[in-house]
């Protein structure tokens, strides 16, 4: 078990609640924390962060998609979104174009340097998405994709 200045003993990953016997929903956000974090390093030196990643991965799977969508999809605030558009904007990774046809309507694309990027970053991602599923036949891959897609819709 880990330790604490106080000595009280806190228990590791996998151990105590922190393993099987721990609530499901506590189990869960402790795996996204985890899968965040390796996010967060594979990440790093791209100058890419997570949400970041989310936001370039929507504009590039919905083209035209408003704020408040990316927002909903990304699982991010409108707030957030915003100061990521505006940092990736700064960044050089996306634009604002006119929309064909409302050419007062502004539309975020990203450029050449974005998709770039966003390639490399969904490469180191998909990597670390494999090393998740290690050890999972297809069968208990499929059946976790379900139980989570069931437990997002609640």
């Amino acid at each position: 078990m880990g330790k604490r200045s106080d000595e009280v003993q806190l228990p590791e990953v996998g151990e105590g609640k922190r393993g099987e016997a721990g609530h499901l929903g506590y189990l869960l956000r402790q795996a996204a924390g985890a899968f965040r974090h390796q996010m967060d390093r594979a990440l790093a030196d791209l100058g890419v962060t997570p949400p970041q990643f989310a936001v370039m991965t929507m504009l590039a799977a919905y083209p035209g998609i408003s704020n408040a969508d990316i927002a909903r999809l990304a699982l991010l605030t409108p707030q957030t979104v915003s100061v990521i558009i505006a940092n990736l904007e700064r960044a050089g990774a996306i634009q604002r174009a006119p929309h064909s046809v409302h050419g007062r309507i502004l539309q975020i694309e990203l450029t050449e340097a974005g998709r770039s990027q966003l390639k490399a970053c969904r490469e180191r991602v998909e990597g670390l998405e494999r090393e998740l599923a290690e050890g999972m036949s297809e069968v208990e891959e499929a059946v976790v994709r379900a139980w989570l897609v069931r437990v997002a819709r609640g």
